[in-house]
């Protein structure tokens, strides 16, 4: 069985999270009989169909982005429309609305599932003209999924129109990741010592990193951000004369993993909806370090669980992440014990291998062959 995931942008033209989430979960599915490729749109497809870790991904033009709504051309539209004839089942990623369009194209009877991964949070004036539109197209889908209990529960579009929208969370293929090297664990230890807090991801507005920064001032603790970014020299012009706080910019994944594995704890101080899940937050569960994050009323509050896996604080406040971070930094037991409550709750919950079987099941039921998956 073949499943064509459909979303805006992919590797390695973009790099955030909502396209590891795609990775992830197109491996996850393919342990359990399903075929996954990916369609996305590219400011330069060329070759336009190319293999990326392990997936067949398909590009078309990219020919203008206004309000982060990248559009394809009408030969791009045609080429999607005969490439979908070719799957048993469509995943589309939400939000992008020219999916909604694309979902108009569909062959008769061909189903279609949505993943929901964030609302509508900053173009509200657009949103007012595109709401039927949405409304229509999640009314259309087989199945809708939320990426927490949490989403699903707080977000007003799922809950006026798709309040029975299944939950199947995130998740990370652990075996993917680099390995160790002892030697760059070292030079990084050169660099930066350890026991800093540590932020992975793109330097976007919803990323509360200016608060960051201001944390990183107040508490005199090392941080490290890593990431690029449209604020990335907003962010270091701030950060000017804050000795303990490094911009490390774009690092290789094995330096990322050398990273982990030198932190103190992972801090991610998103502070507005538009961050619904987190997958590093995921990602410092994994290596077993205690979690900073703040309480949106997303996803981020479901990955980490105050007193459990890390610590939960106000958004855009900065002077509780610098006393969360103070706190962690002056208790290694405590450290150690939430460190090991993030492992142990990624290891229950957040496995590729869990969240591909979920969304193979989820698969299986909408073409009709066995049993929904699991809940949350």
């Amino acid at each position: 069985m073949r499943v064509l995931h459909v979303y805006r942008t992919f590797f390695p033209d973009s790099q955030g999270g909502g396209e590891e989430a795609i990775r992830q979960i197109a491996h996850g599915v393919s342990e359990f009989g399903w075929r996954p490729h990916v369609f996305c749109l590219s400011p330069s497809p060329v070759p336009r169909r190319m293999r990326l870790s392990g997936l067949m991904v398909h590009r078309e033009w990219s020919m203008a982005s206004p309000a982060s709504c990248d559009l394809a051309s009408l030969p791009g539209l045609v080429r999607f429309q005969r490439l979908a004839r070719r799957f048993d089942l469509i995943h589309f990623h939400f939000p992008w609305p020219l999916a909604d369009v694309l979902a108009e194209l569909l062959p008769k009877g061909l189903p279609y599932v949505v993943t929901y991964h964030s609302d509508i949070v900053r173009q509200q004036r657009a949103l007012a003209v595109y709401r039927p539109l949405m409304k229509r197209f999640l009314g259309r889908a087989a199945r809708v999924v939320a990426t927490s209990p949490n989403y699903r529960a707080s977000s007003p579009v799922l809950r006026d129109y798709v309040p029975n929208a299944a939950v199947i969370p995130l998740g990370l293929e652990e075996e993917r990741y680099p390995a160790v090297e002892p030697e760059r664990v070292a030079q990084w230890r050169r660099r930066l010592g350890e026991g800093f807090f540590l932020f992975v991801g793109v330097l976007r507005y919803y990323k509360g990193l200016e608060f960051l920064v201001e944390a990183a001032r107040l508490s005199g603790l090392p941080v490290v951000v890593v990431g690029q970014g449209p604020l990335a020299v907003a962010l270091q012009n701030q950060g000017q004369g804050i000795q303990n706080l490094h911009f490390l910019g774009y690092v290789e994944d094995a330096d990322k993993v050398a990273l982990y594995q030198l932190a103190a704890a992972v801090c991610f101080p998103s502070h507005l909806r538009s961050e619904a899940f987190g997958v590093t937050l995921l990602e410092g569960a994994m290596y077993a370090k205690p979690l900073i994050s703040a309480e949106i009323g997303t996803g981020t509050s479901f990955v980490n669980i105050h007193g459990e896996t890390g610590l939960v604080v106000p958004p855009a406040d900065p002077g509780s992440l610098a006393q969360a971070m103070t706190t962690l930094a002056r208790d290694p037991a405590l450290r150690n014990r939430l460190g090991a409550g993030a492992r142990s709750r990624f290891q229950r919950l957040f496995t590729a291998r869990q969240v591909g079987e979920q969304y193979a099941s989820l698969y299986n039921e909408v073409v009709g062959r066995i049993v929904a998956p699991r809940g949350l």
